[in-house]
């Protein structure tokens, strides 16, 4: 079995209230520095995505093991010593119970809950697209030029903090790039200056990878539900530099 390298998840939020703590820390009141319910939310959410995302793109294409999961736990209460459990008396057992119910058998539903998600942030991104200029008119596009106006779209529309590497070029080539026809996708993915999510298109196929490791491929047609399949919660991503 593969042992692949899993990242703590952090953004310009966490690293903010990350960063209080500490400072409230050398005068003895850190306990007044506490995640909001929404930051919580967001950190163990994206931590196991991309947990799941690594552990998938690994040769045996599999689940993060319940080691993995254990010690993820206890770096985020390292990483983040400012998470209150108010439910019991161990903040490393309440956090792994919150990892743990993301990828349980019985949670059926966070799929659906990730794409419900996606949908309503992407209808209202599609108007705040339009309503900036940033894109035009959907009836103007049919459903895969739409996905990549999207995806063109997203970093105008929310801007990083942080500047993205001189070699990327476009910024929305963080996300979503389409090969060129003497392009290789091997070759693009390897020479690429980041490790995030990407989504690469050719003229046969889409395909996604994490860094330079493809983790699916799937026809044009689908290309319309693409963002929801290898982002999440693009929004913040963007928002908050950690695509960079």
């Amino acid at each position: 079995m593969s042992n692949p390298e899993y990242i703590v998840f952090t953004d310009s939020e966490l690293e903010h209230v990350r960063r209080s703590y500490f400072e409230q820390k050398r005068l003895g009141t850190e306990h007044s520095v506490a995640l909001s319910k929404e930051l919580l939310c967001r950190l163990i959410r994206n931590t196991m995505t991309n947990m799941i995302s690594i552990a998938r793109a690994t040769e045996d294409s599999r689940y993060p093991s319940k080691h993995e999961v254990n010690a993820m736990a206890k770096r985020l209460v390292e990483y983040y010593p400012m998470i209150k459990d108010r439910s019991s008396s161990s903040n490393t057992e309440w956090v792994l119970d919150e990892l743990r119910r993301i990828i349980q058998p019985t949670n059926s539903q966070y799929i659906s809950e990730m794409k419900d998600r996606w949908e309503i942030f992407y209808s209202k991104v599609q108007f705040y697209g339009i309503m900036k200029k940033a894109m035009k008119p959907p009836k103007t596009l049919n459903g895969v030029e739409h996905a990549a106006a999207v995806f063109r779209a997203l970093p105008l529309l929310f801007p990083s903090s942080t500047m993205p590497p001189r070699k990327l070029g476009a910024n929305s080539e963080a996300l979503f790039h389409v090969l060129t026809t003497s392009e290789d996708p091997d070759g693009f993915l390897h020479q690429r200056p980041l490790s995030c999510p990407v989504v690469v298109v050719s003229e046969d196929n889409c395909m996604i990878a994490i860094g330079s490791t493809p983790v699916a491929t799937f026809d044009i047609p689908d290309a319309a539900s693409l963002e929801s399949q290898s982002l999440g919660d693009s929004s913040e991503l963007l928002s908050t530099g950690i695509i960079w």
